[in-house]
């Protein structure tokens, strides 16, 4: 006699595509990294365009496999949640790589390469809490948690620092403005991560 698991299948799938959508995001930070670490800085958009192509097939397959499916490991909600989440990490770093593409040349001397580190580590904390999904594990979906709340923490700490920069009087009107700008956007990235953490904790929080 056949379960309702061997008609319907089990789930599993979804673990598969949210970590794909988690990939997605950190192969974004991890190009926005590499860009700000290069002498140049000439923007290559296509890494970013290539991300948001990959986070935009993740989300459609889940929608998809949400309405296909009878059978979800975890709430559906919960799984429409973090994939929203998930895909809004890319979208604000694309964000960042266009106009910074655009602005460049007003940019000189102004070193994003420390935060754009920082997003990446967030982004990567992401992907391993995603894939611990599976497992249920409360300690170390604990352990993950936290250390996003501390690079969210060392975000903040910096941005402190980002403002007594702007207000020194070293600066022109117009680095103020960008450097505010371009360093919000970034700091919104990381804020990003944090959210989509802090779904996929509540998931293994509610189910463990």
């Amino acid at each position: 006699m056949f379960s309702l698991q061997t008609i319907f299948g089990s789930g599993q799938q979804f673990y598969s595509l949210l970590d794909e959508a988690a990939a997605a995001a950190h192969e974004s930070a991890k190009a926005l990294h590499s860009m700000m670490k290069t002498t140049d800085r000439q923007p290559a958009l296509d890494a970013f365009k290539l991300a948001r192509t990959r986070e935009r097939a993740a989300s459609d397959k889940i929608g998809k496999a949400l309405v296909d499916s009878f059978i979800t490991p975890i709430e559906r909600e919960d799984i429409e949640a973090l994939g929203s989440a998930l895909y809004k990490i890319p979208k604000q770093i694309e964000k960042f790589a266009d106009r910074y593409s655009l602005a460049i040349r007003h940019l000189d001397g102004i070193d994003f390469a420390p935060r754009a580190a920082m997003l990446e580590q967030a982004a990567g904390v992401v992907v391993e809490m995603v894939h611990e999904l599976k497992h249920l594990n409360i300690d170390r979906m604990t352990v993950l948690n936290d250390k996003l709340r501390a690079l969210e923490n060392e975000a903040d700490r910096l941005m402190l620092e980002l403002y007594r920069d702007i207000y020194s009087g070293k600066l022109d009107g117009q680095q103020m403005f960008l450097l505010k700008e371009f360093f919000e956007i970034l700091e919104k990235a990381i804020d990003r991560c944090r959210e989509a953490g802090v779904v996929a904790y509540q998931i293994v929080l509610k189910n463990s």
